[in-house]
């Protein structure tokens, strides 16, 4: 079977670049169609003997590094790609990719890590953060422009022939946005290399883009109100003067850290803080790979990845009271996280399971798709 696949970006490897990277290894497809390819570095290996086809936006001006700001011409570049040579046609979606346009002969899947959030129902966050509503004209633009891709998301979240999602907070999404039913498989987690240390240390770590949504802010504010517990955090991003203006001295900002170091703290770690509303958030599963538990915002992904009072803690809302709260829990509880217990939860969400369930869910999807191809 001749497989494609359409992935929205190439530009740095990270979550959905890790499930491309699942589907190369098992579907070994003969090309990857993507809006822009600007992979810095060392191209990842995964990527190495494919042939990979960029839109149009690959060519204009800035493309590499404000291609983001391209957003209203990306549903007619991934309208442009012609697939009519593949079988088989693999999606990987949080933005426009769904919207390849296929014959009735071509099996479509999809694998959805988000329907458009900033269209959707982050449209009012969105403003809030990017300053838009402070600029009336900038605002009335924005506007419209996200009510046509709301119209075309909606029209391109019927062509695909089955719609597989990262979690059930993804597939209820999928339900509200597109009106469609979708098979949940959790994506893959490198278990095999985020392992378990010697000793946990005296001291709770965060890690994550600083950026709004991610609560960074918000992690660091509540340390600061408890100055006898100590917080690592590691990684950068526009947010970090205010970070940095909210840390007491109890709080130490390390920047970004490669792997080798992000897992060193994970292994030592006391517990891992995380504070984002996630579709599904691989950091907290590789922390409870490496037997950290996790105290999490109980909304989104991490409903699922972590186990309330087993491999973690949950608070309720995104606030200074709620994560204090939930820190003073979990040292109540804390002789009750058991370190072979949070990696065995860990361990379900693997790349290895993530290829099996995805290879069955093919198996099933193709079959029937054949069945109603003839019927």
């Amino acid at each position: 079977m001749r497989t494609a696949i359409v992935h929205e970006w190439l530009s740095t490897i990270a979550g959905s670049e890790r499930v491309v990277e699942q589907f190369c290894n098992t579907l070994a497809p003969e090309k990857i169609f993507t809006l822009i390819d600007h992979v810095n570095g060392v191209r990842p290996e995964f990527l190495n003997g494919i042939e990979i086809e960029t839109s149009f936006i690959q060519g204009l001006p800035f493309a590499k590094s404000k291609y983001r700001g391209y957003l209203p011409f990306m549903p007619l570049a991934v309208e442009q790609f012609d697939l009519g040579d593949f079988d088989l046609v693999i999606s990987s979606h949080h933005c426009v990719a769904h919207g390849a346009i296929t014959a009735p002969d071509q099996l479509h899947v999809t694998y959805t890590h988000s329907p458009m959030r900033y269209t959707w129902d982050l449209q009012h966050q969105y403003f809030k953060e990017s300053g838009l509503n402070k600029k009336w004209l900038r605002r009335k633009a924005a506007k419209a422009i996200l009510h046509y891709l709301r119209i075309w998301d909606r029209a391109a979240g019927q062509r695909p022939d089955f719609m597989v999602a990262n979690s059930h907070f993804i597939a209820a999404r999928i339900r509200r946005c597109y009106g469609r039913k979708a098979h949940v498989i959790y994506p893959p987690v490198d278990v095999e290399r985020f392992t378990p240390g010697n000793d946990r240390e005296d001291f709770y770590l965060t890690a994550s883009r600083f950026v709004p949504y991610k609560m960074v802010h918000l992690i660091v504010e509540a340390f600061s109100q408890m100055p006898s517990r100590k917080l690592i955090v590691i990684g950068d991003g526009p947010d970090r003067e205010r970070i940095q203006k909210l840390a007491g001295p109890n709080v130490e900002l390390l920047g970004y850290q490669p792997n080798a170091a992000l897992i060193k703290h994970l292994q030592s770690a006391k517990a891992f803080i995380y504070a984002a509303e996630e579709d599904f958030g691989i950091l907290p599963v590789e922390a409870q790979a490496c037997g950290a538990p996790v105290i999490a915002y109980g909304r989104g992904g991490t409903r699922e990845t972590v186990v309330d009072g087993k491999t973690g803690i949950h608070f309720p809302r995104q606030d200074v009271n709620n994560l204090v709260g939930a820190v003073e829990r979990f040292e109540s509880q804390e002789s009750n996280f058991r370190l072979d217990d949070i990696r065995k939860h860990a361990e379900q969400f693997s790349a290895r399971r993530f290829n099996q369930e995805f290879e069955s869910f093919l198996d099933y999807a193709t079959e029937t798709f054949r069945r109603e191809l003839h019927s």
